[in-house]
């Protein structure tokens, strides 16, 4: 890897000199700087990103720009840009393919995931066409794609890869419950679910791999960096791209950074040509750590927490939601807990969770044990009914959206694409 870094990173700096933001940070320092150098320079934020929107960041002429994207906005809601070139995409897709779901001619690829703005999706559908694959462009957060709608698809085409944020997946498993059938009648083809765009504990990507019957591939990354951050092996390790993007760890309390630990993922693009990012603070909370793995790969293996900034001070401690979630999902599938929300109150859990009635007691005895060991006792542990955290309504939805009629008969609904203003 220090090879990797030494040969790369002269150039990644030149690279970024050429953009606004980078030319006066990087004065005079492109060519007498190197990885143990790099601490010298400031840290790029998503501040940073956000005040050189729209072409600030950008380092080539904007005719090389073959795309342009945005994060989804999940820290401060608020979006930063993110420019790719041919070769970008490229690269791109190449770090993909490296991940443990191979993909064919053979084939079906379900991508649910956003389109609009950000990269995951084109990634994932770009790398499937690429691979020979039939792919179902299924997006997500649209009215039009709902959640029986996906069953029917899985189901229907005999999707064998889906791509999905972990979530997708529970929400599949509560619709299948309330419209009939186990999630595995509805995807028997099922092989492999892609989980991206949210950490994922052990115990939810387990109970996941239960519900459907099949592989769970964990996939790590953000759209300003250029997706894929990490993915996993062989041998299911989830490693960092470190050839492609050399990492340090900040340790904010001391605003100090080391090549391994614990605290904020710091990342250096060594091949981004119309957006290369020197020292930037994606905000993840992660472990980062390097040692022989039985894959054989020397990049370092990666935790990844959650937003620093969503982080929750519990019993003295920092405490975050995927570490909440692997008490949860720890939690007998035989109770049918797929839906739960946690709030702080007096520097203690409130956990609500959605339980089936004649399970509610036994889930609120076994949950509250679980917190209180996790995090100390006082956690506070509240059952309650099934679709009073995710609308039954919502998931059992048909297609509500329609393209616009001028011209109608006189029985039919107008209202179906565009409803009128309610009365005054």
């Amino acid at each position: 890897m220090r090879k990797v870094w030494e040969d790369r990173l002269p150039e990644a700096l030149a690279r970024a000199s050429r953009s606004d933001f980078y030319r006066p940070r990087l004065e005079g320092r492109v060519s007498r700087t190197g990885p143990d150098d790099l601490a010298v320079l400031p840290l790029t934020t998503k501040d940073d990103l956000r005040a050189g929107y729209p072409f600030g960041m950008l380092a080539v002429p904007r005719r090389r720009v073959v795309s342009y994207h945005e994060s989804s906005g999940t820290s401060a809601g608020r979006t930063t840009a993110s420019f790719h070139t041919e070769a970008d995409w490229e690269e791109m897709l190449d770090r993909f393919r490296r991940g443990r779901t191979s993909l064919g001619p053979d084939d079906t690829v379900l991508v649910r995931v956003p389109y609009a703005m950000v990269t995951i999706g084109h990634q994932v559908h770009g790398a499937a066409r690429a691979a020979g694959a039939m792919v179902v462009p299924a997006d997500a957060r649209s009215t039009a794609m709902t959640y029986r709608r996906v069953l029917g698809l899985l189901c229907d085409l005999e999707v064998t890869v889906a791509a999905a944020l972990p979530t997708e997946p529970l929400l599949w498993a509560a619709c299948a419950r309330e419209t009939g059938g186990t999630p595995r009648e509805h995807a028997p083809h099922l092989r492999a679910l892609l989980a991206t765009g949210e950490p994922l504990s052990d115990a939810r990507r387990n109970r996941i791999g239960e519900l459907w019957g099949c592989d769970v591939v964990v996939s790590y990354g953000n759209s300003e960096c250029g997706s894929s951050l990490a993915g996993e092996c062989p041998e299911g390790t989830l490693h960092l791209w470190a050839d492609r993007y050399l990492p340090e760890v900040l340790d904010p309390a001391t605003g100090r950074t080391s090549r391994e630990g614990s605290g904020r993922l710091v990342v250096t693009t060594l091949y981004r040509e119309a957006m290369p990012l020197v020292r930037y603070d994606t905000g993840d909370a992660v472990e980062l750590s390097y040692g022989e793995c039985p894959c054989g790969w020397a990049l370092p293996r990666i935790r990844v927490l959650g937003r620093w900034d969503q982080g929750v001070e519990v019993g003295g401690r920092t405490v975050f939601g995927s570490q909440v979630e692997e008490v949860v999902f720890g939690l007998p599938a035989r109770l049918g807990v797929l839906m739960w929300r946690a709030r702080t109150h007096a520097g203690r859990l409130h956990v609500r969770v959605e339980v089936p009635e004649p399970d509610a007691a036994e889930a609120v005895a076994a949950l509250t044990g679980g917190l209180d060991a996790a995090f100390g006792p006082g956690c506070r542990v509240e059952a309650v009914p099934l679709g009073t955290l995710v609308s039954l309504e919502e998931l059992t939805r048909a297609s509500h959206v329609a393209k616009p009629r001028y011209l109608s008969a006189a029985e039919e609904d107008t209202g179906l694409a565009y409803p009128a203003p309610a009365a005054p």
